[in-house]
């Protein structure tokens, strides 16, 4: 009996392995049997996939080239990959109940919801500016080849895309600003309309005509090329500031930022030739700079101290060192005299 127990234990290890192996064997084969059966279902859910994608290829195509003709390109763009991709996503669930029919169309779309909410969560930043993007190409509060100012941005609009806006400055930089920080902050289009006024302040002396300035700076703003003569060009004075007066100089151009460049840098040496050529000062700026010694010895005696020190109504007023030193020079002399005089009687006396 001992010897033959190890045998009967190999040869139910035998009959494990050899049941382990055709379970398994029978698994593939229902898994084999199911696909074959499905077959079919496959073939038509890759047939609704693709006529999906074929149309939407199209409709996405005919999208563009409508909004081509509009000069909408960026629009046609979204709008045609949007339109895209969600027949392909439509095509992909009618797909997948065809494949596997216990699936139901409301259970795909519930998953779908809270799918979406996931990935809406996560991509919070990226939906946001996609939206933003999509809003900006429908309103088109601006246009490709518009000059925009976005905070401490101004430049050239590029292009619109549907995360981003790339504007070229200027100087020559581009600049890529997120569509959210477009959508809900305050923009300056400069080139919204086709004309833009420019203004620069000019001063005269208070000895000057106005009337005569102001009739000089309008001729020859009317004379600059580039200003424009509806609205006409205006003169008026603005301020009286402390060295000079004022006068506000207004003109319009074309609202493109190198005609306002190149005319205002006309304009300021046109009218600046034209005053000097009319007698008509344009002073420089004027101060005062009262300095004080505080080394003198009658330094808070308002009588005696020098100007620059505040003057009580009450007392005698400062005065000026040199005539203080006269008053002070006489008032010495005086004394000596009297002391001169007493001293002389004094010797009469005695002698008397």
């Amino acid at each position: 009996m001992q010897e033959n127990e190890p045998r009967s234990t190999e040869t139910d290890k035998e009959q494990t392995v050899s049941a382990d192996y055709s379970a398994a064997i029978d698994q593939v084969d229902s898994w084999v049997d199911g696909a074959i059966r499905l077959l079919p279902n496959f073939t038509v859910a890759l047939v609704v996939l693709l006529f999906a994608l074929l149309v939407g290829s199209v409709l996405s195509f005919l999208i563009r080239r409508q909004l081509k003709r509009r000069s909408r390109d960026n629009l046609g763009d979204v709008l045609g990959s949007l339109v895209k991709w969600c027949l392909v996503l439509v095509g992909f669930l009618l797909a997948a109940t065809i494949v596997m029919p216990s699936l139901k169309p409301g259970d795909l779309i519930a998953g779908l919801g809270v799918g979406s909410v996931a990935i809406g969560f996560a991509f919070k930043d990226i939906l946001q500016n996609w939206l933003a993007g999509l809003l900006i190409l429908v309103r088109q509060p601006f246009a490709i080849g518009d000059q925009i100012k976005v905070a401490e941005f101004e430049g050239t609009v590029h292009r619109i895309e549907t995360r981003a806006t790339l504007i070229d400055t200027y100087d020559g930089e581009r600049v890529v600003v997120p569509n959210s920080d477009i959508y809900t902050n305050a923009i300056v289009v400069k080139t919204a309309h086709t004309r833009r006024r420019s203004e620069y302040e000019i001063g005269i002396g208070y000895s000057d005509d106005i009337g005569q300035a102001c009739e000089v700076i309008r001729n020859t703003l009317a004379d600059v090329e580039g200003v424009l003569h509806e609205p006409a060009p205006e003169a008026l004075p603005w301020d009286l500031s402390a060295s000079w007066v004022s006068i506000s100089m207004r003109w319009w151009t074309n609202s493109a930022k190198s005609d306002v460049t190149h005319v205002r840098a006309q304009v300021i040496q046109a009218v600046k030739e034209a005053l000097d050529e009319a007698g008509i000062d344009m002073p420089f700026e004027t101060q005062v700079h009262l300095f004080h010694d505080q080394t003198d010895e009658s330094d808070g005696e308002r009588g005696v101290q020098r100007e620059g020190w505040p003057a009580n109504r009450a007392e005698k007023p400062p005065r000026p060192r040199w005539k203080a030193s006269e008053e002070q020079r006489a008032a010495g002399q005086g004394t000596s005299g009297q002391s001169r005089n007493r001293g002389s009687g004094k010797s009469a006396d005695g002698n008397e």
